[in-house]
C-alpha cells in the first residue's frame, strides 16, 4: 500500500484495492501549497472546510475500489464543535492493512473511540496545534493508539501552511524512530518497522 502526501492533509492512498485521495484542499486555500491535479477512485473528506472538502479538484476514474472503510465522528475543536464544527475519522483497510487518517481532530479521544483505532498499521495525525490537536496533544494520542507508523500531516514547513499553526519539530521532539522520506511517499507492507514518517512535500505538478 503506497501512501503520498500531497502537502497540509491531502493524502492518496493506493493499492491493489484501488485509490483514494484523502481531504484535498480548495486552490489557493492554503498558503504556499499549490493547485492539486489528482485522480482517484473514491474522494473522502473528514469535513467540508476549503482546505479538506474541496472534492472537485480530483477526477474520479468510476472505478469502485474496495476498500473497507469505517468511520468515526469527532470534533474539529474542544468545545463540542461549537467552535469549528465535526470532524470524522477514517479508517481504511485493504491489502490485511488497517490505517486511519484522523481529519481536522480537535479533541482528546474517548476511550470508545481509542478502542475503535486500536490495531492500525498507519495513523495520519494533525500536529500543528491552533485548528487542530497540538505537538504534546497528538503525542498523547500516539501512545494511546501505539500505530505502527505515524505519519504528521496539518503543519507549518517555511512558506508551506498556516502562519497560525506550529512547525513539525516541536512533535517530533516528542517522537522516537523518525525516518524522513525526501521522496514524499512511503510503501507501507507488513514488514515496515515501527516508525515516526515523516513525508517530504513533492510538487507534483
Amino acid at each position: 500500500m503506497k501512501i503520498i502526501w500531497h502537502g497540509h492533509s491531502c493524502f492518496t492512498v493506493e493499492s491493489s484495492a484501488g485509490t483514494v485521495v484523502l481531504d484535498p484542499y480548495e486552490d489557493g486555500s492554503v498558503p504556499g501549497y499549490p493547485p492539486l491535479h489528482l485522480t482517484a477512485d473514491r474522494v473522502l473528506c473528514s469535513h467540508e472546510h476549503r482546505d479538506h472538502g474541496a472534492k472537485q479538484v480530483v477526477r474520479l476514474t468510476g472505478n469502485k475500489d474496495s476498500y473497507l472503510v469505517e468511520t468515526i465522528d469527532t470534533f474539529h475543536d474542544d468545545a463540542r464543535g461549537s467552535k469549528r464544527g465535526s470532524n470524522r475519522i477514517h479508517i481504511l483497510s485493504a491489502e490485511g492493512l488497517r490505517i486511519a487518517h484522523l481529519g481536522d481532530l480537535g479533541c482528546a479521544l474517548t476511550a470508545e473511540e481509542q478502542k475503535m483505532l486500536q490495531g492500525l498499521d498507519a495513523v495520519m495525525i494533525p500536529v500543528g496545534g491552533f485548528f487542530t490537536i497540538n505537538a504534546a496533544e497528538a503525542a498523547q494520542i500516539v501512545s494511546q493508539l501505539s500505530a505502527r507508523v505515524v505519519i504528521p500531516m496539518h503543519y507549518r514547513d517555511g512558506q508551506y501552511g498556516y502562519e497560525v499553526i506550529g512547525e513539525l519539530e516541536p512533535f517530533l521532539a516528542l517522537c522516537d524512530e523518525v525516518v524522513r522520506y525526501e521522496a514524499g511517499e512511503l510503501t507501507l507492507t507488513a514488514q515496515t518497522p515501527r516508525q515516526t514518517a515523516v513525508l517530504s512535500f513533492v510538487d507534483r505538478g
